[in-house]
């Protein structure tokens, strides 16, 4: 029934209906509130209107009155506070396994990658069921990436990645927005996410791909020279990379942070930041010498390192899966 509401999105999202739950539970209690209000307004007004003669009485208080208008509400507002958390925790925690998309916000555009290296341009081809976790970040202003079908919006903040994941649970193809003002152009800032069913998406993807992220990540790591410093043993002049990612790194004063996505993008824009210990700040910084296309390569790269088995290098374990891929579609 809310489906056929026209002021209601359409529900395509497996958080979807969670938000909607808690958005009409607030709508009701709003409603009650108001109603309750404008009673008691209507009634006090008639009750206690100004007569000649009767003067108005002191009410020294109620305690049993004061009590029911403090837990009562404070009860309701405890079940919004939990249930929204609730909410807010499920919407920001991505699976583990989740396919990963690399999207660069630009005026006015989106710019997105697959973490098997198809590109798009404000499309974004997706399967249905499947968590899709989605690491942007912005080349100029704040943006907002909002799909009104799947109940998500994140800005989109240039100098770091923020992060947003969904999971589709219907084929079709639904609107993309930008949800923050960025510019002249903003309204023109739209896009569309593309829901396939599995094998409509496997043909897809075999359709375009140039190899995967990482090896691009892989060729810029040993272009930019990094490949001498970040060695597999010990001898290297900067730390050893493999099994880095989701790491805590010790620092230099003894304090600890987890090698997470924009923990490694400092690392490489402002090396001189956070410090490991038992290393010299000799990384000079690539600050405009990288596009924010590359950083992201060159993410991938690193969480590629950490997750590959030795000797294993990104196009071998991309063939290695589209062999998997293929072995599978013949079973079926």
């Amino acid at each position: 029934m809310i489906n056929n509401f026209p002021l209601w999105p359409e529900r395509a999202s497996s958080v979807a209906g969670n938000v909607d739950a808690l958005f009409i539970f607030l709508l009701i209690v709003s409603g009650l509130m108001t109603l309750l209000i404008f009673a008691c307004v209507v009634y006090f007004a008639a009750r206690y209107r100004y007569r000649p003669g009767v003067l108005a009485e002191q009410i020294e208080g109620s305690l049993p009155l004061e009590l029911t208008w403090s837990i009562i509400p404070l009860f309701v507002f405890g079940v919004i506070f939990f249930w929204g958390a609730v909410v807010f925790f499920k919407e920001r925690t991505p699976p583990a396994d989740a396919t990963e998309v690399y999207v660069v916000a630009k005026q006015w555009m989106w710019k997105l990658e697959h973490a098997e290296g198809q590109r798009e341009i404000n499309e974004l081809h997706v399967p249905v069921g499947r968590d899709v976790k989605m690491i942007m970040t912005s080349q100029d202003v704040i943006h907002s990436f909002f799909i009104p079908a799947f109940r998500i919006k994140q800005d989109v903040l240039p100098g770091r990645y923020t992060v947003a994941w969904f999971r589709a649970t219907k084929s079709g193809t639904y609107h993309l927005f930008c949800a923050e003002y960025c510019g002249t152009q903003h309204s023109g800032m739209i896009g569309s996410i593309v829901v396939q069913e599995p094998a409509q998406y496997e043909a897809w993807m075999n359709g375009g791909s140039t190899g995967p992220l990482s090896a691009s990540g892989e060729k810029i790591f040993a272009e930019l020279g990094c490949v001498t410093c970040h060695r597999n043993d010990s001898q290297g002049r900067g730390p050893n990379l493999q099994g880095l990612f989701g790491k805590q790194v010790l620092l230099e004063g003894g304090r600890t942070v987890t090698a997470d996505e924009n923990y490694i993008r400092e690392s490489i824009l402002d090396p001189g930041a956070k410090i490991v210990n038992g290393y010299k700040p000799a990384m000079p910084t690539f600050q405009g010498l990288v596009s924010e296309e590359q950083l992201n390569a060159l993410v991938a790269y690193v969480k590629f390192l950490s997750e590959a088995k030795p000797g294993q290098t990104p196009s071998k374990a991309s063939a290695s899966t589209d062999a998997q891929h293929a072995k599978g579609s013949q079973v079926e």
